[in-house]
């Protein structure tokens, strides 16, 4: 077999690719000869389509059943107003077309599913996961995990963002950091929630940015972590994951792996969590109890990173390590729990609920950031604490 090399007009295309340090020809050739596959053409997807066919990427699988709505184009730059009504996917693949005529595309416009995603995706050497609902994402990990490809998920929601690298060569996966999915409406989505325009194209970009790295090889991509970004602020988070040992979703199992009915597992899933609700409590009412010196356990999810800069003295356990250290949550006091905004210590309260009996956990109402609003930053205190690996 004869050696494939760029053509002279491909070199003078990604010139500024092959100027960089340690990204030559044979790195761009990756791009050329790589399937992606691309779940979901919306805020995240547009943004991800246009930079990976930009940057040379040859093959395309293009995953989403919905049509452009006037919405959309607040966030999503690749459609026009004259394209309301189509098929996002005969879109995108015409804007892809345009760009750049070497991209190949495969569009399918039904709903991902059980029992059609290993046939897909079955050929993808990479999938993005651009999608705004769990039971998607839950599939995409699985199907990832069953296909032995890398999943790069990113998500968006008001002003925050987040991308990981999944199933990749740290072995973590999505199941790792949500065991269960996330309590009902604990997390809105962008049409109840809102979400700012320009946050999809940070976070897009930067999930494309993964892709490229995975593919290529070069530089060292978020595997087995989570990149997090507030648009309010211009801060970012890397935080590590840690495997959970409870998650049998894994590549040496993944000939066991079954796909199931993920609509129903996530609503199964919820309704048990809603036999149990979650009991808040406000920064008020803590305030109250750390000035009367009441006994309660203080327990903080968020990450080392997010805990060294800043911390009300809570005793940190991030919430992917919960299930190892279950045994060290009371169950014959309050305890109450809290993370940067409320959403993850409310998942790991509704976990410990329905998982493990707990009837006495209280959610921290609006986490650290209503302790900032309520007293001002320097009411939180700045100290170390031992991180719990």
């Amino acid at each position: 077999m004869s050696e494939v090399n760029l053509s002279s007009e491909e070199r003078e295309r990604y010139s500024r690719h092959l100027a960089l340090p340690g990204f030559d020809e044979a790195a761009q050739l990756k791009l050329k000869q790589a399937k992606v596959a691309v779940i979901g053409c919306g805020g995240l997807g547009c943004p991800v389509l246009q930079y990976l066919t930009a940057a040379g990427v040859g093959h395309f699988i293009l995953v989403d059943h919905d049509v452009v709505s006037l919405s959309n184009l607040q966030r999503q730059v690749l459609f026009a107003e004259s394209d309301i009504g189509r098929n996002k996917t005969e879109v995108v693949a015409e804007r892809m077309q345009a760009l750049n005529n070497a991209v190949q595309t495969e569009t399918y416009t039904a709903k991902l599913t059980s029992a059609n995603a290993l046939r897909v995706l079955q050929f993808a050497d990479i999938i993005a996961d651009c999608t705004d609902n769990f039971p998607t994402r839950y599939l995409l990990n699985d199907v990832a995990v069953k296909l032995n490809v890398p999943l790069v998920q990113a998500a968006i929601y008001r002003f925050e963002g987040q991308v990981s690298v999944f199933n990749h060569k740290a072995d973590i996966n999505y199941r790792d950091v949500y065991p269960v999915p996330p309590s009902p409406n604990s997390i809105p989505d962008c049409a109840t929630g809102g979400v700012l325009g320009t946050l999809a194209g940070i976070i897009g970009s930067i999930q494309a940015n993964e892709i490229i790295k995975v593919i290529t090889g070069i530089e060292e991509v978020l595997d087995g972590k989570i990149f997090h970004y507030d648009a309010r602020t211009n801060e970012s988070h890397v935080f590590q994951l840690k495997k959970n040992e409870n998650n049998s979703v894994r590549a040496a199992n993944r000939h066991a792996v079954q796909l199931i009915d993920y609509d129903q597992f996530c609503a199964k899933e919820q309704t048990t969590i809603t036999t149990k609700m979650i009991n808040e409590i406000s920064v008020q009412e803590l305030k109250t109890l750390m000035d009367n010196k009441e006994d309660f356990q203080f327990i903080d999810v968020r990450e080392s990173s997010e805990f060294n800069e800043a911390n009300l003295g809570a005793e940190l356990i991030p919430m992917n390590t919960i299930p190892d250290h279950v045994n060290e949550i009371a169950r014959d006091k309050k305890v109450i729990i809290h993370c940067k905004a409320g959403t993850r210590s409310g998942n790991v309260i509704a976990w410990l609920q329905a998982e493990h009996g707990y009837t006495n956990l209280l959610n921290l109402k609006g986490g650290i950031m209503a302790w900032h609003q309520a007293f001002g930053k320097w009411a939180i205190t700045f100290l170390s604490s031992p991180f719990r690996a």
